[in-house]
């Protein structure tokens, strides 16, 4: 009998050590997560604005920006193919930025 107390008493020890290390990363796992978001979440207020510093601000409001672990996509409508063309370049030089992805539309295109 009293072999079989002390197995079940390891095996219980080992669960509680198995349930804190999985706790424990996935408590990693959400800090990687918010950080990951946090980091996006700059990026696209940097482009924002940067775009809205050379672009202008009334073309701004046709420009969506969506960051995602450093890529970033232009979506929406703008007046011309060079404010097309600038939007990226100005995308592309903001720090943090390692790809675009140009989806903006000339408007009666």
């Amino acid at each position: 009998m009293r072999p079989i107390l002390l197995l079940l008493l390891a095996l219980l020890l080992a669960s509680q050590v198995v349930a804190q290390q999985t706790s424990d990363q996935a408590t990693e796992q959400g800090r990687q997560k918010n950080t990951e978001l946090a980091n996006d979440a700059a990026l696209t207020t940097k482009v924002h604005t940067a775009l809205a510093n050379d672009v202008g601000l009334r073309t701004m409001y046709s420009i969506n920006v969506d960051s995602d672990k450093g890529v970033v996509t232009l979506k929406g409508r703008v007046d011309s193919a060079d404010t097309r063309r600038r939007a990226e370049e100005i995308t592309k030089r903001v720090g943090g930025v390692s790809a675009v992805k140009n989806e903006l539309r000339i408007k009666g295109s």
